[in-house]
């Protein structure tokens, strides 16, 4: 596994790994109608051109990309997302870490998120704290998410 930084050429292949993950992972808590609105076959592209003015870093294996994350500049989590084939081994971790790292070299105060359903508990485990519960209408269609936050040391563990 090999993690890098985003360059413009990968956000195709972006594009496609959210589809899949959304329509495969996120299908045992979201209807049918909930996955097509969220990640509809045509790419929003508003939503995806926030990506390149964040920090954003990819894992690729043998070349491929499995998983992706990004941080916008006031400390949001925006994007967290491993392919349905690697989930479990600890990439989201990874990215994460790298993204917690950004925030305190930038001396941000705490991370947040808005989080799925399905990535509520994965969010927890690392630390974040649920400040609200969010009905969201998304293309018409309604949508429970969860804001999460999670405040960062002022200096980094030394296991990180």
């Amino acid at each position: 596994m090999f993690l890098r930084p985003y360059r413009a050429a990968d956000k195709r292949f972006l594009q496609h790994l959210f589809f899949d993950t959304v329509h495969s992972v996120n299908a045992r808590d979201y209807t049918p109608e909930q996955l097509d609105a969220w990640a509809p076959q045509e790419p929003n592209r508003e939503a995806w051109a926030r990506i390149d003015a964040q920090h954003c870093f990819i894992v690729e294996f043998q070349k491929g990309i499995v998983g992706f994350a990004s941080l916008s500049q006031e400390g949001l989590v925006d994007f967290l997302f491993v392919h349905k084939d690697f989930q479990g081994r600890g990439i989201a971790s990874t990215l994460l870490k790298q993204l917690e790292r950004i925030a305190r070299k930038k001396g941000l105060p705490a991370l947040t998120a808005v989080s799925s359903t399905t990535a509520r508990g994965f969010f927890e485990k690392r630390g974040f704290i649920l400040q609200k519960e969010n009905r969201k209408a998304l293309s018409g269609v309604e949508f429970l998410n969860f804001k999460m936050e999670k405040v960062l040391p002022l200096t980094a563990p030394n296991n990180t």
